[in-house]
């Protein structure tokens, strides 16, 4: 079996220190926004805002921190990245509990937060490049993916529960503390990392700031992966709180159905990355980036039709295990595809550039399809996301540069 295939102990300990992080990511899903409507009464304007600016503020607080971070080791930025958010997000309960919390603290802590994570993936990402061999990279991607829906489909509805039984601020204090032992777990991996070589070539200077968005844009197999990536997350990121407006006002579904709606198909997010090795063993690795590329644009159309009652739900959840188990697949064969595709002294600079980009994306396209589901519907504008994302697979690198560099070598 794949997913079985052992990967040494190192890697291991990194594994774990992302499980434990990513539960408690998933536990405190939300707890955010809960905290400034719940405890601090916010407004629309305030929870928008807590929304949008903070991540896109953390972006970009964490652009001049990825050409710092190459010519470093990368565990200890990962573990004081770790250590960073356990810090901000520990003083959240500890200001509540001394009546001092406000929505300014709140802010503050979602950009640090925001920042942290963008440079602690960027880090582990390069890490992950030089710990596992290169024919492992697929299969390391693929625990990962798997762990991230796990948690996905597991932590919400724990963390609802605990919010229920004891207020909004405990999944905050667990997201904290599963950072203090990701940062143990990190620790734990032993072994001396070398440290990256620095030249004159590779000194740090003020152009190095965009030199990932450089590099990517410059590539012709990661340009066109990097635009659709960007694309395709941020269509379906803007269409998701229209269609939480929508089940939960009009079409009359329950906190509880919409949650199901979305933690059931999640389950296709487990099958998808056990199955991406296989695949791509099987038909290769650019034809499968390409198939389950196309597949997963295909699916959030489906959500426009979405009625009241029972067949509405299913629907919903249809449509959710079919995007989820693309994704799935797709995810870990990306993200091995474009570590491989990326030069060693780039690789920081370009997952951060990858990573703000994203951040960026998500929080504008999630304002425009807001504005045009005020100026037409929530259901215009989901059809009109889906639509677009018909799209996008004309945005996936068309050819495969494994096969490129052996056709020149036969020739």
């Amino acid at each position: 079996m794949g997913g079985r295939r052992p990967l040494g102990r190192q890697f291991g300990w990194l594994w774990a220190a992302y499980a434990v992080s990513a539960i408690g990511t998933w536990l405190a899903f939300d707890a955010f926004r809960l905290i400034a409507i719940l405890v601090l009464h916010a407004g629309p304007t305030e929870v928008s805002m807590l929304a949008a600016v903070g991540p896109a503020v953390g972006a970009a607080v964490a652009v001049p921190l990825g050409p710092w971070v190459e010519f470093r080791r990368k565990r200890p930025v990962m573990v004081t990245m770790d250590l960073i958010r356990f810090a901000a997000l520990a003083s959240l309960p500890l200001a509540f509990a001394l009546g001092l919390l406000t929505f300014a603290q709140l802010l503050v802590v979602s950009v640090i937060a925001a920042a942290a994570d963008i440079t602690f993936n960027a880090a582990g990402g390069a890490h992950l490049k030089a710990l596992v061999r290169p024919e492992d990279l697929l299969v390391a991607n693929g625990r990962f993916e798997s762990t991230t829906w796990t948690a996905t489909a597991l932590g919400p509805p724990l963390g609802g529960a605990a919010i229920g039984l004891f207020g909004p601020v405990v999944t905050v204090a667990a997201d904290a503390v599963s950072y203090l032992l990701s940062a143990a777990g990190i620790r734990a991996i032993g072994g001396r990392e070398p440290r990256p070589v620095r030249t004159d070539a590779s000194r740090l200077r003020a152009g190095d700031l965009f030199e990932g968005w450089r590099y990517i844009l410059a590539h012709p197999v990661l340009r066109p992966l990097f635009l659709n990536t960007l694309l395709v997350n941020g269509l379906i990121m803007a269409a998701a709180p229209l269609l939480a407006l929508l089940m939960l006002g009009p079409l009359g579904f329950t906190p509880w159905q919409y949650g199901l709606a979305f933690a059931v198909p999640c389950v296709g997010g487990l099958v998808g990355s056990r199955l991406a090795r296989p695949l791509v063993a099987r038909f290769g690795q650019h034809k499968v980036l390409l198939t389950a590329g196309a597949l997963r644009a295909c699916w959030p159309l489906g959500l426009a039709f979405v009625r009241p009652g029972v067949g509405g739900l299913v629907l919903v959840m249809a449509v959710e295990l079919g995007l989820i188990t693309c994704a799935g697949v797709f995810n870990p064969v990306s993200a091995t595809y474009r570590l491989e595709q990326t030069a060693p002294d780039r690789v920081i600079r370009t997952l951060s550039a990858w990573s703000i980009s994203s951040k960026v994306a998500i929080a504008a396209m999630t304002a425009l399809w807001g504005l045009l589901a005020g100026i037409t519907s929530p259901r215009t504008a989901i059809a009109i996301a889906g639509l677009l994302l018909l799209t996008t697979p004309f945005l996936l690198p068309r050819h495969d540069p494994v096969a490129s560099v052996g056709m020149s070598v036969k020739a």
